[in-house]
């Protein structure tokens, strides 16, 4: 599966869509504050692979309009969608309008690119950009996010980001590499879909020790390492992890978790300190799922058990495994 649902909030804001809102503007009625909303600009997919009179198949007018009749200054969250009319053309000319125009936007602290859904893009498909170059033109940003994969990423050393967010149905080595050497001293909130070595995600999960040492990130409070193929090897590093001490919530969702993987967290370091265990899309028996709210709930941790899936068989073969997104 890919992704269904536009972003509808976005850095504690709601997000709301340029391209509709300009339609209203052009008849009087006024927009929103600048910072009480994050800005979606977007094309309508729509108009970019079936264009209407008057609809919108170009990205430069909605972006030139938003420079024009925006007040810049006050502006504190972009989502940055569908630009043209194939996935395939990466998301670096966006960011680099961006970054072109980064002294216009000096209240900006939230960048989210590749807000596309599976009409839109299959996530396997969004050619992602390396988000170094951006980070080093808003030295104030808090958060970041990306959606896509098959990218580059340089360096990441930021000392104001607070969270950090990539989402990929093969979320590609380099991008994890880069993540453990990265500088984040103001890190809270970290999370990553690993997904499927078929759509280009790394399986190694030695990769992930440098995010496992306490010392990586010291104000993490969150980490979620989600969407994987080895989510059974991921919960089995996570149990002896230094970094989990230190957390308040844990994401293990949305991958091939078994009772082999659920076996580690029940007997690998105490997680009754967590407020939140976040394991929906997983492949746990009932007994279980039963033993690891009764090892939890108690003490108060939030798990969440939601959305239990059972392996596809096809005739005679083994059954098949399956992630929550990957293509």
């Amino acid at each position: 599966m890919s992704v269904e649902n536009h972003l509808s909030t976005f850095h504690s804001l709601p997000v709301v869509d340029y391209g509709e809102l300009m339609e209203k503007a052009e008849q009087g009625e006024p927009l929103p504050e600048p910072d009480s909303v994050a800005w979606r600009l977007a094309l309508d997919i729509d108009d970019v692979y079936d264009p209407k009179p008057g609809g919108r198949d170009d990205y430069d007018p909605i972006w030139r309009d938003f420079l024009a009749r925006v007040d810049l200054s006050r502006v504190r969250a972009l989502v940055l969608g569908v630009w043209d009319d194939t996935a395939d053309s990466g998301l670096d000319e966006l960011r680099d309008l961006l970054i072109e125009q980064a002294e216009s936007f000096p209240a900006l602290r939230a960048v989210f690119l590749g807000d596309l859904v599976r009409e839109e893009s299959d996530i396997a498909y969004i050619q992602q950009c390396d988000p170094a170059p951006l980070l080093d033109a808003f030295p104030l940003l808090e958060e970041f996010g990306a959606r896509g994969g098959d990218q580059a990423c340089g360096p990441l050393r930021h000392t104001a980001l607070r969270t950090l967010r990539f989402e990929s149905g093969g979320l590609p080595e380099v991008v994890v590499r880069a993540v453990g050497s990265a500088e984040l001293p103001s890190l809270e909130r970290l999370d990553l879909w690993l997904g499927v070595e078929e759509y280009g995600g790394t399986t190694d999960v030695s990769l992930l020790a440098p995010l496992l040492d306490a010392g990586r990130f010291p104000r993490l409070r969150h980490l979620g390492l989600a969407d994987s193929e080895i989510q059974d090897a991921v919960a089995a590093a996570v149990a002896s992890a230094p970094v989990v001490a230190q957390l308040e919530s844990l994401d293990l969702s949305m991958g091939i978790l078994t009772d082999t993987g659920a076996e580690a967290l029940l007997t690998g370091q105490p997680l009754t300190h967590l407020a939140r265990l976040d394991l929906h899309h997983h492949f746990l028996s009932a007994e279980m799922a039963a033993r690891l709210r009764a090892a939890l709930e108690p003490a108060g941790v939030a798990v969440d058990l939601s959305d239990a899936q059972v392996p596809t068989r096809y005739g005679d073969e083994d059954p098949w495994f399956f992630v929550a997104v990957s293509e």
